[in-house]
């Protein structure tokens, strides 16, 4: 299986990392903003729509729906990919965005369909390139599409052969905050699972070498509806017309070159082959391969969804500093160090890991059961021992989890002090991690400083030989997913948290006694009280918003 080859080929080891180049070269460096010159802009307006919902209507679904019209949708587009604020040290100056990602590389495009139209998001200038017109006959107006595309030139200039993993954890970032500025509005997105991503490809203009010439390709992820009502019947249409519509569109623009020379990386661009999506047509019904998913909204009318013993997320409210959705979204950045002596609130944890199971969104987006689970290293928890800990985001997985790992683990169910103590946490060793999350992370302090970092260990040859290869980028978007809610959660609580996708694989592995391919770890995080860098100046992501004033920071 190629993508299993792919995944030795790009671990980190005591002693090598996965291939790169070694070093910075500055000289090719990629711009970080994709452009479609002759394209028609539009400017979205810049109204802030939001900024009185409360934080927990992003998870119990609460906010009242907004109309759909073009200054609701750049209120959603500006709350989940747009610019969050610029920074600068020197004569040297960078974007922060919304949506995380690996090294603020920003691999992940955002394109809209909407009214006969295909529109590329203009992040820079908060507007809308209008790419192709097409006849849009039958399309209803209370609902819009949003897609994504990763270009993985972005982040293979800095991380070499393992920029592919790092592209799909930044698309499941981006598909959490799509999906709660969605919230936000009180909306409702789901990925389209009928859709090839050859059909994207047509659809977003990405398969029209003509429009591409000298520059870098962009390859498509996944593309989402989004509405006001339940999504369901939107879901199951036939792709092939629209498609066909688009490709027989009026289309303009030519991307911009993003860098002056390339290096080449081989396995990434056999790995995004082997695992593009075929597409899943009607007569699958429910059952992908083999393996049964949610369709639709299915997972919400319930705890139990297809034997699955997924319990219903239970909102629970610690105080937040800040209270408002609009605001903790923009003001969420990464964290670069900790200061090694916060400590988190019990109850403020407990949410956190609440909000990591489905019904909740963002978890209504997907149409899989959780492949993922965490290993968390608990430092400084209130009233937690310090130790590894298991955290099981779907109850039926642990015999087959607990019997991979090391037989000497405890499995000691945490005990219920009160109904809002999670399920599916358990105490495998009680020990003062610290220097050894610092050790598998890489060697990075930021892992042993904070309240916890955790490990996110997937289920990953079953799931793949279940499905498909092309399920190899959907176990990193849900680790994406979950990174995003603990971006916002940690952001709420006062603190900040960062992702680290750099880790020692099988050191990791070796440590839970897991063996084979059968559970791999895909993605670190860790969260604490920030130490700021002071010489750091900071602006807001818009030169309106130093007016405007709302959601800046």
């Amino acid at each position: 299986m190629l993508v299993l080859r792919y995944h030795d080929q790009t671990k980190h080891h005591f002693d090598r990392f996965a291939r790169s180049r070694g070093y910075l070269d500055w000289a090719t460096q990629p711009d970080p903003f994709r452009r479609y010159i002759g394209a028609p802009t539009i400017e979205l307006l810049r109204d802030a729509l939001a900024d009185t919902v409360p934080y927990e209507a992003l998870f119990d679904g609460s906010a009242e729906p907004a109309p759909v019209s073009e200054r609701s949708i750049g209120e959603f587009l500006r709350c989940s990919v747009g610019l969050s604020a610029w920074k600068q040290y020197g004569a040297s100056r960078w974007a922060l965005r919304v949506n995380p990602s690996s090294g603020n590389l920003h691999p992940t495009e955002t394109y809209l369909i909407r009214d006969g139209r295909v529109y590329h998001y203009v992040v820079r200038e908060h507007a809308l390139e209008e790419r192709c017109a097409f006849d849009a006959s039958g399309e209803e107006e209370e609902a819009f599409l949003v897609a994504l595309t990763s270009i993985h030139w972005r982040e293979a200039w800095k991380y070499g052969e393992r920029a592919f993993r790092y592209c799909q954890h930044d698309a499941g970032h981006a598909i959490g905050a799509l999906r709660l500025a969605a919230a936000l509005l009180g909306w409702r997105l789901a990925l389209m699972p009928r859709w090839s991503d050859a059909q994207l490809s047509t659809l977003l203009g990405l398969d029209r070498d003509q429009d591409y010439t000298g520059a870098e390709r962009e390859e498509p992820e996944c593309l989402a509806i989004v509405a006001a009502q339940d999504p369901s019947r939107w879901l199951e249409r036939d792709p092939s017309p629209l498609a066909e519509a688009a490709s027989r569109g009026s289309w303009r623009g030519t991307a911009n070159r993003l860098s002056a020379d390339h290096a080449e990386w081989p396995i990434i661009d056999e790995v995004s082959v082997a695992t593009r999506y075929p597409g899943r047509s009607m007569c699958d019904g429910a059952t992908v391969r083999g393996a049964a998913v949610r369709v639709g909204s299915a997972m919400v009318q319930g705890s139990t969804v297809q034997g699955s013993t997924v319990q219903a997320a239970r909102s629970v409210a610690p105080s937040h500093p800040r209270t408002h959705a609009r605001s903790v979204i923009l003001a969420r950045r990464s964290a670069l160090a900790f200061d090694g002596r916060g400590v988190l609130e019990r109850n403020a944890f407990f949410s956190m890991l609440h909000r990591l199971r489905p019904p909740a969104p963002p978890w209504d987006a997907i149409d899989w059961l959780p492949q993922v689970h965490l290993v968390l290293f608990v430092h400084r928890v209130q009233e937690l021992v310090p130790g590894v800990y298991a955290y099981l985001r779907d109850d039926a997985a642990r015999a087959e989890w607990q019997a991979a790992m090391r037989q000497e683990f405890l499995w000691e169910p945490l005990k219920a002090n009160d109904p809002n103590d999670p399920n599916g946490l358990f105490l495998l060793v009680p020990i003062d991690c610290r220097r050894l999350a610092n050790r598998l992370s890489c060697d990075q302090e930021i892992a042993e400083d904070g309240f916890f970092s955790l490990a996110m260990v997937a289920r990953l040859e079953a799931s793949l030989r279940e499905r498909g290869e092309w399920f190899y980028r959907r176990l990193f978007w849900e680790c994406g997913l979950i990174g995003q809610v603990l971006y916002l959660d940690a952001e709420a609580a006062g603190a900040r948290a960062t992702g680290i996708g750099c880790f020692y694989d099988d050191p990791v592995h070796e440590m839970l006694g897991l063996t084979g391919h059968a559970w791999q770890s895909l993605y670190h995080f860790s969260m604490g009280v920030p130490v700021e860098d002071t010489r750091l100046t900071s602006e807001p992501g818009y030169a309106w918003e130093q007016v405007a004033g709302p959601g800046s920071r």
